[in-house]
Parts: structure tokens; sequence; C-alpha cells
């Protein structure tokens, strides 16, 4: 299915008035639910010490504690609340327990919306085109780790090399990478001096054993799509449950969420049914159907042999490809 259409055509003015409003309720009780889940998971983890099931919920805690990226993702956006410095306030204290901190994350993060899948700007294609392996080293969290916690380290150093970091940013991005380490090496010294672990039971262990399950949604959105300006052909949703989209604040309504980047997380799925009924089909797939396609593309060759304007990852049966302009 070939078809150009104008943002103007999805969403009359009134439609987006909507779907642009923020709620402090809905917000806190996103917010409360994924933050209360993490809590009683931590608690049932405290309960097993000694017994088998403590690798069961050390793997749910891990992959709920991930999954906070979601929060800390809209939080960029400012999305979550309508009174602004709760936004701020909670991507603060989520960015320091992701080891992703707020202000170079808002910055990345508009480049990537910017410029999504232009490999000289968008923030998330600082790297080289995946082969196999460095694919499946990044899937498994080795490299992702390791680009998390040396980034920090560098910026707090003040060092920087990402080129969507301005002038005007450098320090506010090097003074936010120094307190940090100067949290983490608190935590890590009063856990030495007191001889407690709880950092590590319960935070460090369970997001590094889990990262594999969170990139299965960070990198289905827009691996192996178009790098061309085209919203419908660079962006892809994903086909799961109601926990999961739960669970990823609706984020996989990706293609909605590039589409008007504005519309906060509870609205997407209104706003993806918008775009699909008066558009088509947006690129969906599922995790490990995703997975599979990707992993048989790059055994074939790497990411740097298709061509920039080619969907090459997509579902067994095909799929169409829309345009979408500004």
């Amino acid at each position: 299915m070939e078809e150009v259409f104008s943002r103007r055509k999805v969403l009359t003015p009134q439609d987006l008035r909507w779907l642009n409003e923020r709620s402090d309720l809905a917000g806190w009780l996103q917010m409360l639910s994924h933050l209360g889940l993490v809590g009683a998971l931590g608690y049932a983890h405290y309960l097993m010490m000694g017994t088998w099931w403590v690798l069961l919920t050390g793997f749910c805690l891990g992959v709920t504690i991930n999954f906070l990226y979601a929060a800390q993702h809209e939080l960029s956006h400012w999305t979550v609340f309508r009174t602004k410095w709760l936004n701020e306030a909670f991507g603060r204290l989520i960015g320091f327990f992701m080891l992703f901190p707020r202000d170079y994350d808002l910055i990345m993060h508009y480049s990537h919306h910017r410029y999504t899948q232009d490999w000289s700007g968008d923030g998330e294609l600082v790297r080289e085109p995946y082969t196999l392996t460095t694919y499946l080293l990044w899937m498994i969290g080795i490299t992702y780790w390791r680009n998390r916690i040396y980034g920090i380290i560098r910026r707090a150093a003040g060092v920087i090399i990402e080129p969507y970091i301005h002038d005007g940013e450098k320090a506010r991005v090097i003074n936010e990478s120094r307190l940090h380490i100067l949290g983490y090496a608190i935590i890590a010294g009063l856990s030495i001096w007191f001889a407690r672990w709880e950092a590590l039971t319960f935070w460090i262990i369970p997001i590094i054993a889990t990262k594999p399950i969170h990139q299965l949604q960070n990198t289905i959105e827009h691996l192996g799509l178009s790098h061309e300006k085209d919203i419908m052909n660079n962006t892809r949703s994903t086909r799961t449950n109601f926990f999961m989209r739960w669970l990823c604040w609706q984020m996989p309504y990706h293609t909605a969420h590039h589409s008007f980047p504005s519309v906060p997380f509870w609205k997407l799925r209104a706003l993806n049914n918008k775009i699909e009924t008066n558009v088509g089909p947006v690129h969906r797939m599922g995790w490990i159907e995703f997975q599979v396609e990707v992993i048989k593309k790059l055994w074939s060759k790497d990411e740097s042999q298709y061509p920039s304007n080619e969907v090459w990852v997509v579902p067994k049966k095909g799929g169409g490809q829309i345009k979408l302009e500004a």
C-alpha cells in the first residue's frame, strides 16, 4: 500500500487538543501502580531469599525495574503529569536508578525525535551499523551497560563526544553526570561500610540480568525500517498484550507516539486508532517474531548492506508502506 498523507488529515484541531490534554490523575495511577509493583516484587524477593524461588522473584523484579525507563521516557516528554515539576522530579529520580541521567536523556531523545532514523542526527543511531555479533551483544545487554556506565564516567570527566549535545548544554550534562557518580559512590561506600548488599540484591543484579527482556522493546521500534524521513516507514509498533502495554507505558503504540510526540501515553491507543482509521495499518510485529526475522537478516548480511530507504525487517506475511509527511 502506497499513500502519502499529511498529519493535518489524521486529526482535526479539536482531536489534537483533546489528545494533548495532560492529567495528574492518569499520571499518578500509572506511576504508583508501576512503583507499587516494584515494591511488591522487592518484598517477595526478600521473602524468597534462601530458596530457589529467588530466581523467579529476581527475574520479575529486574524486568519491572528495567521497564521504568518507559516512565522516564514519558517524563522526558513532560506528558505524565499536568503539574510540570512532577515530571522533573520523577524524571531525575528514575533516571538515577536507571543509570540514565535525565538531562542527557532529554537532549538525546529530542534529537531522536527530530532526526528519527537519520544516521547523522538521531541520538539513538550514534553507533556503527549492526553486524550479527554486535547486535547480539547489544541485545543481551553487554554493550548496553558498557555504554551507559562508561558514558556517565566520561561525561563526568568533562569529555563530551556526542554530536547532539550542543555547547550550551555541555556544562549541565557534565554536572549532572558528576552528581550521579557522587550518588553511586555514596551508595557503594555505605554498602561496604555497613556490609549491606541490598543495592546489589534488589537493584543492580536484577536490572543487569534481565536487560535482554527490556531490549525486546528497545530494539523493535526502528531497526530494520527505512532511514528516510517518513514516520510511517521508519517507526514500528509492537503487537503485544494488555499487561505489557501497561508495563511499557503504552510505548508499543510507537508509530502513534512518533507521529504526535506531545500526546500523553494513556491516549496513544486512541491516537493509534485514529491513524489506522484515517490512513491505514502501521508497521507492527511481535517481539519474538521480530527477533527471529532480524537475526535471520543479520545472519545473511550486516545492516550497512541494506538500502537506506528499504524496510528490510517485515512480518512473514509482508506489510504495506504508508508515507507520513509533516
